[in-house]
């Protein structure tokens, strides 16, 4: 007699029709549908019509709030003026965009080295909070702390620990790139599946196996989501570090301190305004090539 279980048994053991035996062990792919906006207008398009945007409010405002061209000039100059006084000439000595690039390279190394420094620190922090509840309440109300203390208010006193030159601007911006690194890798570690843990509590795993293999894997996503969030955080560290301590390498921040100073260089600071806020936009999309390429094949998220 035939019983319902060997009746599923069978359809199971069955392969679907008009299926290839040959072709079972290939693994098949899904590739995921191409929404309207993926692609090259669908990507190009919508961010060149906020750019056209937001230069035409750039021109009525000028038009509409300074009747005079030397008020215009010394308040906020057409976008035409910015480029032809404050990137033009391109490549003379002391003026023009060379200018401009010779004093964003202290702020480009200090961003690097900083928000290196803030990875390494704030991934370790997350893993030792990870490890257990009590470390987590000993450690998270500080780093909190660390992230709303007003950098100006300790100014003097990073000075008199750090010096007064490089030491002192990656201070300023560790404390401002590492709170996301932290929060979102301890985020990532607390978040794993409970089954995986399962799993590995059944295989006897040792805890270090389980950071490595399983957790460190599955937090992924979140840290670099920290690290593209800190990535624009060090470039503001490091123009603040630019704009309040004077001494060593002059970068971009100081550029800009001294250029807003003068209204007659009204151009020249917009222009190393924009230059420094082009570097923060290449920084978040080179960490999310980045994070694309490592997480691709196997997290929802790269799609």
């Amino acid at each position: 007699m035939t019983t319902i279980d060997d009746r599923i048994d069978a359809e199971v053991a069955l392969p679907a029709a008009g299926a290839d035996p040959d072709d079972a062990s290939a693994p098949t792919r899904v590739t995921p549908p191409k929404s309207p906006g993926d692609g090259f207008f669908g990507r190009v398009l919508p961010p060149t019509i906020m750019l056209a945007l937001f230069v035409g409010i750039w021109y009525l405002y000028s038009t509409v709030s300074f009747e005079q061209a030397f008020q215009r000039r010394n308040a906020l100059p057409y976008p035409h003026e910015v480029v032809q006084d404050g990137f033009l000439p391109l490549w003379e000595d002391g003026s023009g965009t060379r200018e401009i690039l010779g004093f964003m390279w202290p702020t480009i190394k200090v961003t690097l080295l900083g928000l290196g420094i803030s990875i390494v620190v704030g991934v370790l922090v997350a893993v030792i909070m990870n490890m257990s509840k009590y470390f987590e309440r000993a450690i998270f109300p500080y780093a909190v702390i660390a992230q709303t203390v007003p950098i100006l208010a300790i100014t003097p006193l990073l000075t008199q620990v750090f010096g007064d030159r490089l030491g002192v601007r990656l201070a300023v911006v560790f404390l401002i790139a590492v709170f996301p690194i932290i929060t979102n890798t301890l985020f990532g570690l607390q978040s794993t599946d409970r089954l995986h843990h399962d799993l590995f509590t059944l295989n006897k795993t040792s805890r270090w196996t389980r950071l490595w293999k399983l957790e460190l894997p599955s937090a992924l996503p979140a840290l670099m989501t920290g690290i593209r969030i800190a990535s624009g955080l060090s470039v503001i560290g490091a123009i603040v570090a630019d704009f309040f301590f004077n001494q060593g390498d002059k970068g971009i921040g100081f550029f800009i301190r001294v250029t807003q100073q003068r209204a007659a260089n009204r151009p020249d600071m917009l222009a190393g305004t924009i230059t420094a806020s082009l570097f923060g936009v290449v920084m978040f999309l080179i960490v999310g090539a980045i994070t694309s390429r490592a997480i691709r094949d196997w997290h929802d998220s790269a799609n």
